[in-house]
């Protein structure tokens, strides 16, 4: 590491919360203190920088961190500010950094906060050093192949766990149980819950291959499900959804398939950085009440309960993978700041094969949309085959063969003739 030129290091916590982050919080502080840094923390994001108030900021010192490095939840807070929502916000951000006298900020978030994070670094001409720690749960961030964001084994672990409990409940019930899992751009976690849980089946917005994706087509996969199982004498299961599939659909989708009824289900807003505001919908209920009607048409009958999943993830105590490679990214971005790379440009900090791999934001993110590229569930590679291969879903092999067509035919009290003009779209 480069000798020390001292000076005063902040930390800002933006976006939704993940396991991991006091992890984060805690290394860069002991080691940005062991190398004669200072160190402060802004409570709830980039909030306090835009509203000017440098009263926010928190001297950091060892004792203060050190305990809660295994702990969920985020010391520092957080919030979904958007610095960059206008100029004079970012100058307010810059201009507050000065007073605070601060030359080294370390950001910890998603793609918005890492946006905010560069336009800090561009706006200053590198009078303030930056380095971006990624976090998300929904692991969409596109880091080299193979590196997760921190929070998502975390996330998934607990995840597991209930789905396997609900797996349990529906076994000994007999009913359904539709799980929603967080996951806006990739169906990552969703993919990640559905295959270690052994659930029924899994859907996730990226195998419509950029299709058109209606509210139906996702209830007629479940129903395919659930009358493959009732034809194999188990008239139980899980299906976990990614909320993914919500922005898929879209507003317009939505307003198609619900009209008048979508308000039942909450209210259609965005949020500072223009997304859809997906917990404000709940899609678990919503896509319960379409397939219940569904189901009537075909006169199946089932037990199906709605489980909205993760929020209960986010502030998990990390497991022992993310408490190492959270150690791990706050050791780093603080390397890199007093580093002579971080004179030339602001990075989003990666680990590839135990070497730490400072990404340039420039590289990393795109200036036209403000965001890094969604990193996407690969659906051709072997890892989602398999994933497939474990679900009990409707297939070619279903409708070639002609004993099983009648077979799940009869389930619905359709001919195979019927059964296939009804579902076989689905395996097209």
């Amino acid at each position: 590491m480069a000798e020390t030129p001292g000076g005063r290091l902040a930390i800002v916590v933006g976006g939704g919360p993940a396991p991991g982050i006091n992890g984060v919080v805690s290394s860069v502080t002991i080691e940005a203190v062991n190398q004669g840094l200072e160190v402060v923390g802004l409570r709830d994001g980039f909030k306090p920088l835009v509203a000017g108030d440098v009263a926010a900021a928190r001297p950091l010192a060892i004792p203060d961190v050190a305990p809660f490095y295994q702990r969920g939840g985020s010391l520092l807070g957080t919030s979904r500010t958007n610095p960059t929502k206008n100029p004079g916000d970012l100058d307010r951000v810059v201009d507050t950094l000065r007073r605070l006298g601060v030359s080294y900020l370390v950001t910890i978030g998603g793609d918005d906060t890492a946006f905010g994070g560069s336009q800090v670094y561009g706006r200053v001409g590198g009078a303030v050093r930056v380095a971006h720690v990624p976090k998300t749960i929904d692991n969409d961030l596109p880091l080299p192949p193979g590196v997760p964001t921190f929070g998502f084994e975390t996330a998934r672990h607990v995840g597991v766990g209930v789905a396997r409990n609900l797996h349990e409940d529906a076994k000994t019930t007999t009913r359904w149980y539709l799980v929603v899992s967080m996951g806006r751009a990739a169906g990552h976690l969703a993919l990640g819950i559905g295959k270690a849980s052994a659930a029924t089946v899994t859907v996730i917005s990226e195998e419509f291959r950029g299709k058109p994706v209606t509210l139906d087509h996702i209830c007629d996969i479940v129903i395919g499900s659930m009358v493959k199982r009732q034809a194999q004498g188990k008239g139980y299961g899980v299906a976990v959804l990614a909320e993914g599939l919500l922005e898929a659909i879209g507003e317009q989708g939505l307003l198609e398939a619900m009209g008048d009824e979508l308000n039942k289900f909450g209210v259609v807003e965005r949020d500072a950085f223009g997304h859809l505001r997906l917990g404000e919908i709940e899609f678990g209920r919503m896509v319960r009440y379409r397939l219940a009607e569904r189901l009537r048409g075909l006169g199946l009958k089932s037990t199906v309960i709605d489980k909205d999943l993760g929020y209960e993830l986010r502030c998990a105590d990390p497991i022992p993978f993310d408490v190492e490679y959270t150690r791990n990214l706050g050791y780093g971005a603080v390397k890199f700041l007093l580093s002579a790379d971080a004179g030339r440009f602001g990075a989003v900090i990666s680990f590839v094969e135990g070497k730490m791999v400072p990404l340039p934001f420039g590289e990393m993110i795109n200036p036209a949309t403000g965001r890094m590229r969604p990193r996407l569930v690969e659906v051709d590679g072997e890892t989602y085959e398999c994933a497939r291969r474990y679900m009990i879903r409707l297939d070619r092999d279903d409708f070639a063969k002609p004993e099983l067509l009648a077979r799940l035919a009869a389930v619905v009290d359709l001919t195979p003739d019927q059964f296939r003009d009804r579902f076989e779209y689905l395996v097209r």
